[in-house]
């Protein structure tokens, strides 16, 4: 929900606060390096025993980087509210999500798809909120404080793993896939009003669009992983984004542009969750040293919003978005090269079964 928020936000944000396309871009690219950098220590402090005290701590963390995020005057204050808020992220949720993987090893794919899910509910709502704050006339700051609240309540072998060839297929695959999930989304609030023309209101029906066909994405990604493996379902959603991609950004109007936006919001289902479940397969009974794994692959991607920032600059925002075709074509060369090994043995359990 915070980012599903923020993503609608970022042409008030960036009117408020004055700020071009390369700060935008400095604002999602020290953070992810941030984080990056720190997230490892807290992978493998987890597995050393202090699991709760950074999922507590970094709940009150994250918390705290809200409310700053709300009361931010200025591209500092803003940048150091990120700069705390993606590493609470990597202790609050992710270690979370690295404790469901440990509670049921024999269900990763479905029970990483069912969190996945859970998480569309929250971007789904994010940008609807935030719709109703400023049909209220009560602007974007309130609901960074209104979450900061609501998260406070909720408080309550990685180095020899990194040299096999499938896990840097999965981390790859993660990577990839996030070009066209987090990046898309930061960016096309931004893209819509200023390059598609519409207002603020529009795009955010954009973000609207492209997160609740996501949420219908990941609901039927559980019943259809019980049928095909999860690769094989990675190989057909990348190569039809291939086509669907371009059709986006080639159409004219809202109403054209929206149609294969959901189909993309659709189709991305599942590349997230599959990856990162067989990424859990191969690493068991150590779940805290996969956010190392995720890390080493994410040094890299993590400056590539300051990138993409400076090229939207240089080359202007229209022609920089077809960098993140990239996307969809690394997913679909690198799924093809990977097998099915990974995929769980024997039917599937019920939804509600799991193992203390």
């Amino acid at each position: 929900m915070v980012f599903g928020v923020r993503e609608a936000a970022w042409p008030l944000i960036r009117q408020d606060l004055h700020l071009a396309y390369f700060a935008i871009g400095v604002l999602l690219a020290l953070p992810n390096i941030a984080a990056v950098v720190i997230e490892p220590l807290l992978g493998l402090l987890a597995d050393a025993g202090y699991r709760r005290l950074l999922i507590v701590g970094g709940g009150v963390v994250f918390s705290l980087a809200l409310a700053m995020i709300g009361f931010a005057w200025s591209f500092a204050v803003l940048l150091l509210a990120f700069v705390a808020l993606y590493p609470a992220c990597g202790a609050f949720v992710s270690l979370s999500q690295a404790t469901l993987m440990d509670v049921d090893t024999s269900r990763r794919e479905a029970n990483m798809a069912r969190w996945v899910l859970a998480g569309s509910f929250g971007v789904v709502l994010g940008p609807l909120l935030l719709t109703l704050a400023l049909v209220g006339g009560y602007g974007w700051r309130p609901i960074f404080v209104c979450l900061a609240v609501l998260s406070l309540a909720l408080v309550g072998a990685a180095l020899a793993a990194l040299r096999s060839g499938k896990v840097q297929q999965l981390l790859v695959m993660l990577e990839a896939g996030d070009l066209m999930g987090d990046l898309l989304t930061g960016y096309l609030a931004l893209y819509f009003v200023d390059v598609a023309g519409t207002s603020p209101i529009e795009a955010g029906l954009a973000v609207f669009s492209l997160t609740i066909a996501g949420l219908a994405g990941d609901a039927l990604l559980l019943p259809l992983l019980r049928h095909v493996s999860g690769m094989s379902y990675l190989r057909a959603s990348s190569l039809a984004a291939v086509i669907a991609y371009p059709v986006f950004l080639l159409a004219q109007g809202l109403g054209a542009k929206l149609i294969p936006l959901a189909l993309l919001g659709v189709l991305r289902a599942g590349w997230y969750a599959v990856p990162q479940a067989r990424l859990y397969q191969l690493i068991p009974e150590a779940s805290g040293s996969i956010l190392v794994l995720s890390n080493a692959g994410a040094l890299v991607s993590a400056v590539i919003p300051l990138g993409f920032g400076f090229a939207a600059e240089r080359v202007g925002f229209g022609p920089a978005m077809w960098f993140l075709m990239l996307g969809p074509l690394i997913m679909l060369f690198v799924s093809r090269m990977a097998t099915d090994e990974a995929a769980p043995a024997g039917p599937p359990q019920p939804a509600g079964s799991s193992r203390s």
